[in-house]
């Protein structure tokens, strides 16, 4: 049994994930999947352009459809976020993938990570997206570890200055 769920923010969650970003920039923790969630002053901005990037008639600029996921506990906790794009760009064939996931650091090392990019694999398979890159930084061990328990299979490794991005592929059919 799942111990989390992925569920769509809504208002109702607007404290829980503020909490989230407030926690984040304590600690200067990268925020990965959070749809932009450290740039954005408040929930309603971010939740307004969250739904937007949602569709591709009204994705921004720049970016893709992608759709956002809070991972919630059963007893309604909120331990991460995920992050789905529908498809890449040149950017995200390189260096982002299509998901994209954060843990708060207070559970990390729970296998919180795993369990929700399990999860995440199995949105993709409804937005048939058949075969999902995703990608971490070389020296992020943890989520090398997160990817390769999901079936990730590292194609290569980009390099960037003095940033190394190894690229996973898991084929979901």
């Amino acid at each position: 049994m799942n111990r989390i769920k992925l569920i769509l923010p809504t208002p109702e969650y607007k404290e829980k994930v503020m909490e989230y970003k407030k926690e984040f920039i304590e600690n200067r923790d990268s925020m990965d999947g959070t749809a932009g969630l450290r740039n954005a002053e408040t929930f309603e901005e971010w939740y307004r352009d969250l739904l937007s990037n949602m569709k591709e008639e009204t994705v921004q600029d720049g970016l893709v459809p992608a759709t956002t996921f809070l991972a919630i506990t059963n007893d309604d906790k909120l331990i991460g976020m995920i992050d789905i794009r529908h498809r890449l760009n040149d950017f995200l064939l390189n260096f982002g993938g299509h998901i994209g996931y954060s843990v708060r650091r207070s559970e990390r090392q729970k296998g919180y990570a795993t369990e929700m990019l399990s999860l995440a694999l199995r949105e993709c398979k409804r937005l048939n997206i058949d075969r999902v890159l995703i990608t971490c930084d070389k020296d992020n061990i943890a989520s090398a570890k997160t990817i390769i328990k999901n079936g990730g299979v590292l194609e290569n490794e980009v390099q960037e200055g003095d940033r190394i991005t190894q690229r996973y592929w898991i084929n979901l059919y």
